[in-house]
């Protein structure tokens, strides 16, 4: 049988004073006799989403040695299937995730369609989304709709190499950091001295303001000890470390270049690194 692991989202949530709210049983009813139901206790909203979440569901889904099925929130999906995708690089069983934009019991909702896409899934190794009639794979996921049902879309992201070894995530302070322009200097020094590390979501191809401040922090910060690594803010084509002069001052300070990662996947991979 299926075990299906339910950490809560939209999917399983019920209306309460404050608007939807995670709500038990509601997805053990829907599922019934089709699969195992192991369900967090208490049941989260994805915004709540954290390290120990993640080991919880590499521990689960470990044990298990064969395909798993996890419903989970939208709004945090991207960092768990880039979470799950790197840690069990290599691991022989596919694990689809699913959730919706709807609950369960929703009329005309995307609900029932995705749960029981998840759970007819069939897909090799790895790490997958059935979601809006198709199954992606969860290594880039980007969501780009807050509302309509075809929320989401992958976007490719390096293969991870094997074979398969535990991996888990420890504590460690992290955060993305959007680069804007005119951003203070002194802001980004502040929020750096706070953190183990941090992606820079950076201009186009890889540039930042030509702000000399700016260039120190970012030399001070990996000098000390700081894992920075730049992405595009671009969804599409990545980084290329070179092409503008504007860039230089993010290379020569040994921020690390993440390609084509999306912002989730690099996060991911300086979790890891620090782990």
């Amino acid at each position: 049988m299926t075990l299906l692991l339910h950490t809560g989202g939209t999917i399983g949530m019920r209306p309460g004073p404050h608007g939807l709210t995670p709500a038990s049983g509601v997805v053990e009813a829907a599922v019934g006799a089709r699969a195992q139901v192991i369900a967090f206790d208490p049941l989260i909203d994805s915004a709540e989403i954290s390290a120990r979440h993640w080991n919880r569901l590499l521990d689960l889904i470990e044990a298990e040695a064969g395909p798993v099925v996890i419903t989970h929130g939208t709004d945090t999906m991207a960092y768990t299937g880039a979470a799950l995708s790197q840690a069990l690089a290599g691991w022989p069983h596919p694990v689809v995730l699913t959730g919706s934009m709807h609950p369960l019991g929703t009329m005309g909702g995307d609900a029932e369609g995705n749960l029981d896409l998840a759970l007819g899934a069939r897909p090799g190794a790895g790490v997958w989304l059935a979601f809006a009639g198709r199954l992606l794979p969860a290594a880039g996921l980007v969501k780009t709709e807050s509302q309509a049902d075809d929320a989401f879309r992958a976007t490719p992201q390096p293969a991870e190499a094997g074979p398969w070894r535990r991996r888990r995530f420890a504590a460690a302070r992290l955060a993305v950091l959007t680069v804007s322009p005119g951003m203070p200097a002194a802001m980004l020094e502040a929020a750096l001295g706070t953190l183990d590390g941090a992606v820079l979501r950076v201009f186009g191809a890889g540039t930042i303001p030509s702000d000399p401040e700016l260039a120190e922090v970012l030399a001070r910060a990996v000098a000390t000890g700081r894992r920075l690594r730049a992405v595009s803010a671009c969804e599409n084509g990545g980084l290329a470390p070179g092409a503008y002069a504007a860039g230089a001052p993010l290379w020569r300070a040994g921020v690390a270049n993440g390609g084509t990662e999306t912002a989730e996947a690099a996060l991911i991979r300086l979790w890891l690194a620090l782990s």
